[in-house]
């Protein structure tokens, strides 16, 4: 047998073990997020729990004309675009920080400082709401501080109606940035070093190589992220506001993705809550195609 041959059963035998390792992931995927695409049938069908889905319980595009005829759902959408650009102007500050942990030169000091930023996003929303409940609180440490102090009346950042979107802005940020930073700490490693000695010859400093070797060598992992985010600009999640949610401040903690939880889960009506998860859908596939082709037309080359 040639040595050829040899080799490319090598590479098979390797390239077996690489699929068996992602076979979990895989499994994962289609059983929650393509399985689940077969209930979207539910929309055009006027449906109740327990009865099944007859013909003389089809309605065609009902639910999904009642959508615009929804003025509801029209307070939820403006929340949800709120938060999605606050959010979506703060791409690039994961970035900031994997670049500001690559300038620690105490690597105890670089490692924890990766920890204690990372572990909040494996923190469930309820324990989250829990820590900023005991801190921002009217009787929180926030307000007994700055009235110890003689700064500050007490006020509650929990159920202060006009502070509702830039508050939970940052406990979106330091839940998950952290998190984020590891795929741009991950392309830093990537970065030929050679770069950093020549710039290093040629008397470049700290602040230089960062702006013209890191930040330009990080901008595709960043643009990349920023077009994949598009699809999730109207997909928020409902699990942070409905942690959050109080009678004071509803109105503006009300997403699309907790509205839909609201009139699937809560009041049963499950055929117009899946009408507006597929619009929802459509409406995403359809922004990052369109953001797709854009950086293809802008900088010659495309996610997708």
């Amino acid at each position: 047998m040639s040595a050829k041959i040899k080799t490319r059963k090598k590479i098979s035998k390797y390239q077996w073990k690489l699929l068996l390792l992602t076979a979990p992931f895989i499994v994962y995927f289609a059983m929650f997020h393509y399985v689940p695409l077969f209930g979207w049938v539910i929309s055009f069908f006027d449906y109740r729990v327990g009865r099944g889905l007859t013909p003389d319980k089809f309605v065609g595009l009902k639910y999904f004309k009642n959508i615009f005829t929804d003025r509801d759902i029209l307070g939820s959408l403006k929340n949800t675009l709120v938060f999605s650009a606050l959010n979506y102007i703060l791409y690039p500050l994961p970035m900031i920080i994997a670049i500001l942990f690559g300038e620690m030169t105490n690597k105890w000091f670089r490692k924890t400082a990766q920890i204690v930023t990372t572990i909040p996003h494996f923190i469930g929303w309820v324990i989250v709401y829990s820590l900023a409940y005991a801190i921002f609180s009217s009787e929180g440490l926030f307000n007994e501080t700055m009235i110890a102090l003689g700064l500050e009346k007490r006020t509650n950042l929990l159920t202060n109606l006009d502070a509702v979107y830039v508050f939970q802005t940052i406990v979106a940020q330091w839940k998950g940035i952290g998190w984020s930073a590891i795929i741009y700490i991950a392309a830093m490693a990537g970065i030929d070093q050679e770069l950093y000695e020549a710039a290093a010859i040629d008397g470049a400093g700290r602040v230089a190589k960062t702006m013209h070797i890191t930040i330009p060598m990080l901008m595709p992992t960043l643009i990349t992220l920023m077009i994949i985010g598009i699809g999730r600009f109207i997909n928020t999640g409902y699990e942070h506001y409905l942690a959050f949610k109080n009678p004071i401040v509803a109105e503006r903690l009300e997403v699309l993705d907790l509205y839909i939880y609201r009139m699937g889960l809560q009041l049963g009506d499950y055929s117009y809550a899946t009408a507006v998860g597929i619009l929802k859908s459509i409406i995403s596939i359809i922004m990052v195609f369109s953001v797709n082709a854009l950086a293809k037309k802008v900088r010659g080359n495309s996610v997708l």
